[in-house]
């Protein structure tokens, strides 16, 4: 199953806020335009995600589109108290393309956090920053946690992954090095790009080596598999669970291969026009225009 979020606006008879709910859609590539059917709404699909898709909803409505008279808006379905936890550093190669070249490689993963403000529907434009050279793209994948972990095991945790994402940790480099805090450069406004949630069943075992590819206005910059990954997605997640509890709708966004813009001679960074995709198997293309500072 496919899944993304949709927004439902007020209507004349029922002034309350919008409401996101989660729907299915037969799209993996974005940005989401076209059918989609209801699921649930947010709240409640991710207290029962087993549970809502066995009985969704059913009414269908159109996604997407331009801003005048097209469907309804598409974002992430995410909820807003989410944590998203990310993995700096989890390719060999990347590593070693990189300012950690020469550091020995830790026993244990490299984790910041996004808030989820950062996080966009493929399609929504990201703006660059005027105090910084441009955006840097990082192709990866992102899994979502469907059932909660606490001191879990690598089974226990790989059991509660719902599904996976295509993701792009668009970077803020300058921001990023400031300090040895990776927070501000990672949590840019619109920096956030991720595809639609599809399900565990679909996707299969990231151990088994998906394709992924990251390029921009059509070039290859980046490409590996998932079975490169140094530290692997469930024994991450488990060992976070050892330190804090996490919740269905939490997200694991699982690092990047070589080939990032700024280890590049010369420096290689995104600019207003660019348009960057990053393609998974099994989990499609997701599409991202770069624009300037303007476009915050």
């Amino acid at each position: 199953m496919r899944l993304i979020g949709v927004v439902i606006p007020p209507t004349e008879e029922n002034w309350r806020e919008p409401d996101v709910w989660v729907a299915r859609t037969e799209q993996l590539d974005t940005p989401t335009v076209g059918t989609a059917t209801l699921v649930a709404p947010l709240r409640r699909f991710w207290a029962d995600p087993a549970g809502a898709m066995a009985n969704p909803d059913g009414r269908e409505v159109e996604v997407g589109g331009d801003s005048d008279g097209g469907g309804l808006e598409v974002v992430p379905p995410v909820l807003p108290e989410a944590r998203v936890v990310c993995v700096g550093l989890n390719y060999a190669d990347h590593i070693a393309e990189g300012s950690f070249a020469n550091v020995e490689r830790p026993p244990h993963p490299t984790l910041f956090a996004r808030w989820t403000r950062s996080l966009t529907a493929g399609g929504v434009s990201a703006p660059t920053n005027a105090n910084e050279g441009g955006l840097d793209w990082e192709g990866e994948i992102a899994a979502w946690v469907g059932a909660p972990l606490r001191t879990a095991t690598e089974d226990e945790a790989r059991a509660a992954i719902l599904g996976y994402s295509t993701f792009n940790d668009l970077t803020s480099r300058i921001a990023q090095k400031l300090t040895s805090q990776w927070i501000l450069g990672k949590n840019g406004d619109r920096s956030g790009p991720i595809g639609p949630l599809v399900t565990a069943d679909e996707v299969g075992d990231l151990r088994d080596g998906l394709r992924l590819q990251t390029r921009v206005n059509g070039e290859v910059v980046q490409q590996s598999t998932t079975d490169l990954q140094i530290y692997e997605v469930a024994a991450t997640l488990a060992h976070i669970s050892q330190t804090l509890t996490l919740q269905p709708g939490d997200i694991l966004c699982t690092g990047t291969p070589a080939g990032v813009g700024y280890a590049r001679d010369p420096q290689w960074l995104l600019q207003d026009g660019d348009v960057v995709e990053v393609e998974v198997e099994r989990l499609g293309v997701l599409r991202t225009p770069i624009v300037g500072p303007e476009g915050r």
